[in-house]
């Protein structure tokens, strides 16, 4: 137990994200993670950071410069003193990252998979590279001669360039000499900057030919380096260079106040100014040429206030995202097959099976096709008069939004809230907003000042004269590319009370000034905050009257600030508390007079933990909720979020069963602590346990035993 002043209450908040990053990068280097996937981890990681720095580093950063110290909002530290502390991390950060992916390489190696540069190439491979790039890297560039212009152009944060170094050769006068004064022996040839923004519409990893069992891949930054001349033969250079350099913007929107604007208006030219936003990060390979970075910096107008960051040879490397499989399934973890569950069939009705029972859909480890399937049904289904749904974060080609389309067509009257300021997915949106509205689907664009993050959909029949809902409540986006990757629960109802305040949060939306009253969900802005405390205050009265008083919690942050004060409050009174947070915890655990009851782990694996569950022990009569919000303040206080009970007795103990196996969690959990060290939990004795592997082994014992009882 750590004895603790109570002076530190909590956890930084920027650090512990940097905290949990460090997290993704010990997956990339962990040699018992499969070799292809850690280089997936090294992706994220790096993606991860991109956004950090458009989002919260850029925050901080306004702050600093319009000479707030930030201390109410930053816990106590000023907001330069944070930005030098978090630049210090992310340079260490940045350098275990290219320790690691040096580590990754020469593993590959062994396995027959050589990473090579344009000095590392054989005849055969120069032929074919330089064939390769003028079919289809050439007619893909963009190259701009920067000495003479007299703006500098925008380099996009979303793309990495390479900054070319030209030394010319001296020019020769009529005489044969070098055309400047004899008597200046001293005068350096000129120099010309030249940028080259590296096209995205190109995969960047291209594997090259090769006779053997070997296999070689080239980076596209490399292929261009060896076709440099081709680019540049119009000019009389001495020598060229070419070293990588990336810059992060600013990605806050500044919304127009012109009320002759639509919201979609205002959004959609916000982030095209996003393009312009003030640079955050500059980072660059540290072997570039001094006198080339400094021509840089100085026309890119960055100076030491932003975050310069020397790198290696290779950056956005979020592209290791997509590194190719090269058909080595063995080096990539084994994709298991999402199951079914039981009593739902892809092929019957859902709508009549939701007559009987709920049903709780486990993705990915249950397979996330049945809310395609429940919308595909409502859309055909002759009763179905209206479908109202909540849409976040969408797949590249929803099949979500063809299914409303198609629902559309059939002649039922669809509501799509759709949310236009879902970060970095605006232009997407959009550009979904305006299809459905060109196919007559009704939209709502939220509530002023509140972005809607709800997971929600209800579905209105009419059946033997009367209005019947079905729907479904969950915690994640309906979104089937990232359903495969990421842990989350839906719950289908028809519980008539539950779907008819389902449909109240929907006129709330058409009806801002009027807040409705729950019984059964609790919705921010409104209530969230409020009813987890009665939650909590309960369980205390229950530790203080010797009942069995515990909080189980799994989210993805926990940052509000009286939300941890009421979980310390309900600590001191003896209610034990067991969080599972991925993401960042400001919550310090194990103290003693604070946090002593209180234990926190993350867990970070090959899918991403994104549900978020809340269960209350209520005196051995647990209560078990799914919500859309973390406890974080936003979440509680500043959006649209729903947070559903969960009735039936079956899925609620199923619940509580998957939330257990993940806080047996060892091998991919590290234990929350005011050092940041992300120690793993598992002790030298202990058996390993893998949460996700067991809970999908847990799905489909139980379908083994439904079978063989059938």
């Amino acid at each position: 137990m750590i004895h603790h002043s109570p002076v530190n209450r909590y956890i930084d908040r920027e650090k512990s994200w940097l905290a949990f990053n460090a997290r993704v990068l010990q997956e990339a280097g962990d040699d018992n993670v499969p070799l292809l996937d850690r280089l997936r981890f090294l992706g994220i990681f790096s993606n991860n950071f991109d956004e950090f720095f458009r989002v919260r580093y850029a925050a901080i950063r306004r702050l600093s410069l319009e000479g707030q110290t930030g201390e109410k909002v930053l816990g106590g530290i000023s907001a330069q003193k944070l930005l030098k502390e978090i630049t210090e991390i992310v340079i260490e950060q940045q350098s275990d990252s290219l320790r690691i992916l040096s580590v990754i390489e020469k593993e590959l190696e062994k396995e027959n998979i050589f990473m090579v540069n344009e000095t590392q190439i054989n005849k055969e491979q120069e032929l074919f590279i330089k064939d390769f790039f003028i079919q289809k890297v050439s007619p893909e560039l963009v190259t701009i001669i920067l000495n003479d212009l007299d703006e500098f152009p925008i380099l996009k944060d979303t793309s990495g360039y390479l900054a070319v170094k030209l030394v010319m050769q001296p020019q020769l006068n009529g005489n044969g000499n070098t055309d400047h004064d004899d008597d200046d022996e001293t005068q350096k040839n000129e120099v010309r900057y030249a940028v080259i923004e590296i096209p995205k519409t190109i995969n960047r990893f291209v594997q090259l030919p090769s006779n053997s069992e070997k296999k070689y891949i080239i980076m596209l930054d490399d292929v261009i380096r060896l076709n440099l001349h081709s680019i540049f033969n119009i000019f009389h250079y001495e020598s060229i260079s070419a070293h990588m350099i990336k810059i992060t913007r600013d990605a806050q929107l500044e919304i127009d106040s012109d009320q002759s604007k639509s919201l979609m208006e205002k959004i959609s030219t916000s982030v095209k100014d996003r393009r312009i936003g003030e640079p955050v990060r500059f980072v660059y390979d540290q072997a570039i040429e001094p006198d080339t970075l400094e021509f840089f910096l100085t026309r890119m107008e960055i100076d030491s206030s932003d975050s310069i960051i020397p790198g290696g040879r290779y950056h956005n490397r979020r592209d290791y995202m997509d590194f190719p499989s090269l058909g080595r399934q063995d080096l990539l973890y084994q994709q298991n097959v999402a199951l079914p569950v039981s009593g739902l069939s892809l092929e019957g009705s859902i709508i009549q099976r939701l007559k009987q029972k709920d049903y709780m859909i486990n993705t990915p480890y249950q397979s996330f096709s049945y809310v395609i399937k429940f919308l595909r049904e409502a859309a055909l289904d002759p009763k179905v008069l209206s479908i109202k749904i909540t849409l976040y974060r969408l797949a590249k080609n929803s099949q979500i939004i063809s299914s409303l389309i198609n629902a559309a067509k059939n002649g039922k009257k669809v509501t799509v809230q759709i949310e236009l300021q879902a970060r970095f997915d605006e232009a997407s949106n959009i550009s979904y907003a305006e299809l459905m509205q060109t196919e007559g689907i009704s939209l709502i664009f939220g509530v002023k000042g509140l972005k809607v993050h709800s997971k929600v959909c209800v579905v209105e029949r009419i059946e033997s004269g009367k209005l019947r809902r079905y729907g479904f409540v969950s915690t994640g986006n309906f979104n089937e590319s990232t359903a495969r990757i990421y842990t989350d629960v839906t719950l289908f109802t028809s519980h008539a009370a539950i779907m008819k305040e389902v449909s109240k949060i929907f006129d709330f939306f058409e009806v801002n000034y009027r807040v409705h009253r729950y019984r059964h969900l609790f919705v921010s802005p409104h209530y969230t905050r409020s009813k987890f405390y009665k939650l909590i205050d309960r369980e205390i009265l229950n530790a203080i009257a010797g009942k069995e008083a515990c909080i189980k919690l799994k989210m993805n942050s926990l940052t509000d600030y009286r939300m941890i004060d009421k979980l310390y409050e309900a600590s001191r009174e003896g209610v034990r508390i067991q969080l599972i947070i991925r993401g960042i915890c400001c919550l310090i655990p194990g103290v003693q007079g604070m946090s002593e009851n209180i234990e926190a782990i993350s867990i970070v694996d090959n899918y991403l933990e994104h549900s978020r569950v809340y269960i209350f022990a209520n005196g051995g009569d647990p209560e078990v909720f799914i919500s859309s919000a973390d406890f974080m303040t936003r979440n509680l206080d500043a959006r649209v979020e729903v947070t559903c009970p969960i009735y039936d007795n079956e899925i609620k103990q199923e619940m509580i069963e998957v939330f257990d196996i993940g806080w047996k969690a060892n091998v991919k959990a590290r234990l929350h602590s005011e050092t940041l060290e992300n120690k793993y939990r598992k002790k030298p004795d202990q058996k390993p346990f893998r949460a996700q592997l067991e809970t999908y082994n847990y799905f489909r014992n139980k379908l083994e035993v439904i079978y063989e009882q059938l």
